[in-house]
């Protein structure tokens, strides 16, 4: 009888509890290990599929006897497991890589700093609505190789991270979205940009010339990375006015696309999602369904009648003439540039929260253009204080989100804005940004006079 093959997972959650079963089906021997605490939810899940696994610990020798490890995408490599797997010659992969390497399903897969999550759901709904077999999977959605091992589906809808990209191989995208690169995550990869960059354009790797590549025209940091590589996929770029090369555009208020397939187009305000943001988001989703041969009857349907991703630019309601919205999502400067961008009234904006190296400068001028009032939401707010002082009419310092809806309250007047657009990680206060933004709505909801 041949040796059953050894597989170690190493974190419990969504990508390392599914990558476990999928481990079992494939008649592996299967060890979990966590160093943390496992959810309930997944240790039932463990104990129900009769998965040997442990938590709060991490046993050196049997992890170190695996001849596969499958690593959940918040273990950097640099982890004293991880570098000591590496020296010994295990191979380290990522959940998607290790569930690739088991379906022939075509694969969509979404990556940027900012905008992957509204596109990812965007392609999906294009899809699901179009009647494909569809799977949505990677940072939203079931861990894919929970799907590959229990469903069939013909298409995958995978948003991917950096940190997942990093311990992916052989895996191929049939199309590769790359929506923008800003500074992001830099503690990750040493403080070096080129590092990060590396780090998300491999999601391009293994890709031929029958595979795609849809991106930003106008991202300065993609198209210096094209410039440096051999890009074998067939490019699609997408930018807001036509240029040359341009395949989704604005023409005379039509989104026009364009594809090897077929010309079309809808009108920009038909877009069920609004500011310039969305309309790349939209334009990437409406590229990557004609590329799968979708009708764009189909395509124009979903794209008038999606419904926004929860905690990004989420409207809340409005309590005294004052509307509030939750962008909770946005834990990076770009992604605030981009809330700000679509603000159409005087607004009160929420800023702070644990700051990953953040440069304020990106967004100083539609501060300074909008912004009538910062609150300042954090344990520690020096940095913010000392950069916006001066440069709004006001400025408040608080510690809680209820101080900071109550100044945002006091602060604001009929017909103004009041935006939870934090620029930073939420790890200071809350448990995520989910988090943060559900207590930002049920505060806002006990307002006076609060309605939908």
């Amino acid at each position: 009888m041949d040796k059953r093959e050894k597989l170690v997972v190493l974190g419990g959650g969504e990508s390392g509890v599914g990558a476990a079963i999928l481990g079992k089906v494939k008649n592996m021997e299967v060890f979990l290990s966590d160093m943390g605490t496992i959810a309930p939810a997944y240790r039932e899940t463990l104990v129900e599929e009769g998965i040997d696994f442990e938590e709060g610990r991490h046993t050196e020798e049997r992890i170190l006897d695996a001849d596969i490890v499958v690593k959940s995408p918040g273990i950097p490599p640099t982890a004293p497991m991880v570098k000591k797997l590496v020296e010994k010659g295990v191979p380290v992969l990522s959940e998607i890589e290790f569930a690739g390497r088991y379906t022939d399903a075509k694969m969509v897969c979404i990556t940027g700093s900012n905008g992957k999550t509204t596109t990812t759901l965007l392609t999906y709904h294009i899809l699901k609505e179009a009647g494909i077999n569809v799977g949505l999977a990677g940072n939203v959605g079931k861990s894919l190789a929970l799907q590959v091992a229990r469903e069939h589906h013909d298409v995958y809808v995978i948003e991917l991270s950096s940190f997942q990209l990093e311990n992916m191989y052989d895996f191929k995208a049939d199309i590769a979205v790359i929506m923008n690169i800003t500074p992001d995550h830099l503690d990750r990869y040493d403080h070096k940009m080129e590092n990060y960059v590396k780090a998300k354009f491999r999601i391009l790797q293994n890709q031929t010339s029958n595979d795609y590549f849809i991106y930003w025209q106008d991202d300065p940091i993609v198209r210096e990375q094209i410039r440096q590589i051999q890009v074998e996929a067939m490019q699609l770029p997408f930018s807001e006015m036509r240029q040359e090369g341009s395949d989704a555009y604005v023409e005379e208020g039509i989104v026009r696309f364009i594809t090897p397939q077929e010309v079309w187009g809808i009108p920009r305000d038909k877009l069920s999602l609004t500011g310039l943001h969305n309309l790349y988001n939209s334009m990437a989703a409406g590229l990557s369904a004609s590329l799968l041969n979708i009708r764009n009857e189909n395509i124009r349907k979903a794209l008038e009648d999606f419904e926004a991703v929860e905690h990004r630019l989420e409207y809340v309601g409005q309590a005294g003439g004052v509307r509030y919205v939750n962008d909770s999502k946005a834990t990076n400067v770009n992604s605030t540039w981009y809330a700000l961008e679509s603000m159409t009234t005087p607004t009160v904006l929420i800023l702070g929260g644990k700051d990953k190296g953040n440069d304020y400068t990106e967004i100083e001028g539609l501060v300074g253009e909008k912004v009538k009032a910062i609150v300042c939401m954090g344990k520690d707010n020096a940095k913010l204080l000392d950069f916006f002082s001066g440069k709004v009419p006001l400025i408040k310092d608080t510690h809680s989100i209820e101080d900071a809806v109550r100044e945002c309250a006091a602060v604001a007047e009929k017909g103004d804005t009041v935006l939870l657009s934090p620029c930073c990680a939420s790890f200071d206060l809350f448990k995520s940004y989910e988090d943060r933004g559900e207590q930002f709505k049920e505060l806002v909801g006990r307002l006076p006079g609060f309605s939908k």
